[in-house]
């Protein structure tokens, strides 16, 4: 797993108990796999189709830092699915997983279309 994303848990982010909002956490990782895939796919039109069960297994606090790991599950036709998981930075605890996160990727109509990949790219080898 390849952790792309550290986020900062501030004030901002927490919920009435003093850890960190769960629907924080997922905002983020709905933005990290958006970006992972806008990079993958090469296209900045993709939408998030599907979330599978979410498993939180620790919480944050404020001031502990989270790092958003993503892996390509599978590449489909018009689609990427994704798995995630986030972290503790400093101890490593796991805070959530979710198994299954389906991106589509779309035409300039909105439509699902065709992306053409099979694997993982990095922006440094296509640059070569």
């Amino acid at each position: 797993m390849r952790f792309h994303t550290r986020k900062w848990v501030k004030p901002e982010d927490l919920n009435p108990n003093g850890t960190l909002f769960g629907g924080r956490l997922l905002a983020w990782i709905d933005e990290e796999a958006a970006l992972y895939t806008v990079i993958q796919l090469e296209n900045s039109k993709i939408v998030t189709k599907y979330v599978s069960e979410i498993n939180f297994m620790s919480s944050a606090k404020q001031g502990d830092i989270i790092e958003i790991g993503i892996d390509v599950v599978n590449f489909g036709k018009s689609s990427i699915t994704l798995k995630c998981v986030a972290r503790n930075t400093m101890t490593r605890e796991t805070i959530l997983t979710v198994d299954n996160i389906i991106m589509v990727n779309l035409d300039e109509n909105g439509k699902p279309k065709p992306h053409g990949k099979t694997q993982i790219e990095f922006v440094r080898d296509r640059l070569k």
